[in-house]
């Protein structure tokens, strides 16, 4: 069975999240104290008690989600044919795939949610899921805004499409795309949009600066929904990806060409594992969804994927 990890992006953050896993699990316990000394400052504290405002800082929860993803993952000890990463996710991916180093990946986090939050001041930008218009009529939509920018940050499912952009803009575009449902998201940013761009271009650097090595299997990448095989273009997706929309649904059309036949979302929350249910309605034949954000649930899956082992 052909099986592929998927990793959550922000959002999907609780306090709470990785105690089971810190308790548990040595490796687990060393990935928390590494990410603590990296970043001079106690995440594992931040993850386990809160409180749930500085965790919901994006320079806060980024590194956070990385390392409960990361320690989830590394329970299931075993490598995927290929993983994908929402967002965010994308850098737990690649250290799963052994391309990027834990270390430095924490610290790339930490520095991509500061740039992203210090882009754009906050109460300037914002961001809204909208839900029952299809993807295109938002576009044709958005092209009638007329008070600032704004455009689709995330391809989530053929029901599930975000916008991001200037507050008014964004206000402006729900009133003209009338969806059946839409939820302003409380964030601080308007991610995935051109005003981005000044975080794109810091956090640049510091990937230029940062080692990148081949994968020990692929990762398709949010950007352009590619199948990633070596360092530098793990890179240079990463960079790309600051100021454009996330194709998690193209991603996830790459994953069915491949033949995929289960899913396994390692980190907390359930995001993906709802956006996929939602995705392979138009499967062939749809995938088994599993979860691993505990001790519990990453026995479950090695005992229904590989045997026990």
């Amino acid at each position: 069975m052909t099986i592929a990890y998927l990793f959550p992006g922000q959002g999907s953050q609780a306090v709470g999240m990785g105690r089971d896993l810190y308790d548990g699990s040595a490796e687990a316990r060393d990935l928390f104290e590494r990410a603590d000394e990296a970043l001079g400052f106690s995440l594992s504290k931040l993850c386990f008690e809160g409180p749930e405002e500085e965790l919901r800082l994006t320079r806060n929860t980024q590194p956070a989600l990385l390392v409960v993803s990361t320690a989830a993952c590394r329970l299931l000890g075993r490598d995927p044919a290929v993983a994908a990463g929402h967002s965010l996710g994308e850098y737990s991916a690649l250290v799963a795939a052994g391309s990027l180093g834990f270390e430095d990946a924490v610290r790339l986090v930490h520095r991509r949610g500061r740039y992203m939050q210090e882009a754009v001041p906050v109460g300037a930008g914002a961001m809204a899921a909208v839900l029952g218009v299809p993807g295109q009529e938002i576009e044709r939509r958005l092209a009638e805004v007329r008070s600032g920018v704004v455009q689709i940050a995330n391809w989530n499912s053929d029901d599930q499409t975000v916008i991001s952009g200037e507050k008014a803009a964004v206000e402006e575009a729900l009133a003209l795309i009338k969806a059946p449902r839409s939820v302003v998201l409380p964030v601080s940013a308007p991610f995935h949009s051109r005003l981005m761009k000044p975080a794109e271009e810091r956090l640049a650097a510091d990937l230029k600066a940062t080692a990148f090595g081949p994968l020990r299997f692929p990762v398709v990448s949010n950007v352009d929904a590619a199948v990633v095989r070596t360092g530098e273009e793990a890179r240079e997706a990463l960079k790309r990806q600051v100021s454009r929309a996330v194709l998690w649904t193209r991603s996830m059309a790459v994953l069915k060409d491949m033949g995929v036949g289960a899913c396994v979302e390692c980190g907390p929350g359930r995001v993906l594992s709802g956006l996929l249910k939602r995705l392979a309605r138009g499967w062939p034949q749809a995938p088994a969804i599993h979860n691993v954000e505990d001790r519990e649930g990453a026995e479950k899956v090695r005992a229904a994927l590989f045997g026990g082992l």
